[in-house]
């Protein structure tokens, strides 16, 4: 993209579910894992276990991710469309104007500060937000500056039964929405089961409590296709649609299945 400044993109408005964190984690290209925190079982920290059972010790395989996120609440649907080329750190946008006609947008994450406003403002924040909700298991483990707590034996916030709680805390200051944290139940087989979202900030929602399922591999990587819950107690539905991966020194995508 050069410097010139675009026609002006507005995408659809998502603020109920623009779930996004600290920026600096995403600009990481495959980063090591930080150091192991203290577990509340024997053996490694149930966030490294996490990572692993999701495929992190692959990614460096992944040349592309390629995915759809879709959000479905009260008097609204949403859709975005989206590459990330881990390795190079770049994003490329499909979707709509606020005439719904289609946009394409693509950028280097690097050169971000140079971008027109719309992508700094509104793309990017959009592509944190839909990459958290896609590989937030890697994330926990690659974002240092995140505070992490295993506890063991908690209850489900939806339901009956008990999970390992995995809770990541961002710092109150820097990204998009300082002092988020994400509380992942994690079952016996190292699969988060369902989550609660609590927002650091005064926007709304404040607290979002939605399940992880329909899981299937893309490639190396486990996906959860399919969240389902409430924010502050509205219905919400988030799901992935058109997943697949493309490996370094290969042409083809491996479509999630």
């Amino acid at each position: 993209m050069t410097n010139s400044r675009p026609n002006a993109i507005r995408l659809p408005t998502f603020a109920l579910l623009l779930l996004v964190f600290a920026v600096s984690s995403c600009t990481k290209q495959s980063p090591p894992a930080p150091p192991a925190a203290p577990s509340a079982t024997a053996g490694p920290p149930v966030h490294e276990q996490l990572a692993k059972t999701y495929g992190l010790d692959s990614f460096g395989q992944i040349e592309a991710i390629r995915y759809t996120w879709n959000a479905q609440f009260p008097g609204a649907n949403i859709s975005r469309t989206w590459t990330w080329e881990p390795k190079t750190n770049r994003v490329t946008y499909e979707g709509k104007d606020k005439d719904g006609k289609p946009v394409k947008v693509s950028y280097l994450r690097a050169q971000l500060s140079s971008q027109p406003d719309n992508v700094k403002n509104e793309v990017d924040p959009g592509f944190v937000n839909d990459n958290y909700w896609l590989l937030f298991p890697f994330h926990a483990t690659w974002d240092k500056n995140a505070t992490i707590q295993d506890k063991a034996g908690q209850p489900l916030p939806l339901g009956n039964g008990t999970a390992d709680l995995v809770s990541v805390k961002y710092p109150a200051d820097g990204g998009y929405t300082p002092g988020d944290t994400w509380d992942l139940y994690v079952g016996k087989d190292y699969r988060v089961e369902q989550f609660v979202y609590h927002r650091g900030g005064p926007k709304k929602p404040s607290v979002v409590t939605m399940t992880w399922e329909d899981y299937k591999k893309a490639g190396p990587l486990l996906v959860a296709m399919d969240h389902r819950g409430n924010a502050d107690g509205a219905q919400v539905r988030i799901y992935f649609t058109d997943v697949a991966v493309k490996l370094t020194g290969s042409d083809n995508w491996l479509n999630a299945q």
